[in-house]
């Protein structure tokens, strides 16, 4: 147990130098947007302790170093290294990793109270495990939500845009009917705008025609639903026998208050 405290405290402490360290590098290039994402990463690290103090449970070690280790890949090295550039399927870890967390978190706030003594009815494992998966899904695309305000307000590209090969759209129907007009095998894009003197210019896009982030949205759902399963049938079978499936337990807050006590499996 002591082994266990000291090696997540090391974690702890080794993520915020790294972090510190990294602000101080960027303050020296002044790259001051850099600076913000390290302060609020420093930031998002007192959210496991200050939820647990606020809401009166104890996170599991285990639960509270996945949170601190997801905060540091998607801001430190997802943002200022350029990991979701740089390597592949970052983004698409990241949101799955947040799917299986999320319905950890839902599935535990419905536990906590199915545990309550005051209760006089018991809510079944399936039912449990359900919200748990709606809370999941209903954060995921929440994100989605801001990361399209984002780009549509402050002109970022969180929805991450991409190169394909192959529309299919109504909108090129030339008598306007709703019948799909498959463009395949497309070699090269050219844009036509205008700058702000007025002069046209052109933009070449290689390769093929630029999807302005739908791929990324959906891809980043279907990989938080398959996050959110996973943690689902944990949890199902670890409602159903506490002891014997503790895997998901390594992932549940646990209430300080003697009125939740733990259900055993019958």
């Amino acid at each position: 147990m002591i082994k266990k405290k000291k090696f997540h405290l090391s974690i702890y402490f080794l993520l915020r130098f790294i972090v510190v360290v990294t602000m101080i590098r960027q303050i020296m290039i002044q790259n001051w947007s850099s600076v913000f994402i390290c302060i609020l990463t420093l930031i998002l690290f007192f959210i496991p302790s200050i939820f647990e103090r606020r809401m009166g449970i104890t996170l599991p070690k285990v639960l509270e170093a996945i949170i601190l280790l997801f905060i540091f890949a998607a801001e430190i090295l997802g943002e200022i290294m350029n990991f979701y550039g740089t390597v592949p399927h970052w983004d698409t870890m990241l949101h799955t990793v947040n799917g299986f967390l999320a319905a950890a978190i839902g599935f535990s706030l419905v536990d906590i109270l199915n545990q309550n003594k005051r209760f006089t009815f018991k809510l079944s494992p399936l039912f449990v495990v359900l919200v748990g998966f709606c809370f999941s899904m209903t954060i995921g695309v929440m994100w989605e939500f801001i990361e399209f305000g984002a780009d549509q307000i402050l002109n970022l590209d969180m929805q991450k845009d991409r190169v394909v090969q192959k529309i299919s759209t109504v909108e090129l129907e030339p008598e306007g009917r709703n019948i799909p007009v498959v463009v395949d095998n497309i070699k090269r894009t050219e844009i036509y705008s205008l700058d702000e003197s007025g002069q046209e210019i052109m933009t070449t896009i290689d390769g093929g025609y630029l999807d302005v982030g739908v791929i990324d949205t959906m891809k980043d759902l279907i990989v938080n639903f398959i996050g959110a399963i996973i943690f689902s049938v944990f949890g199902f079978f670890y409602l159903k026998n506490r002891e014997k499936y503790k895997f998901a337990g390594k992932f549940i807050p646990i209430k300080n208050d003697p009125v939740f006590i733990e259900e055993k499996s019958e």
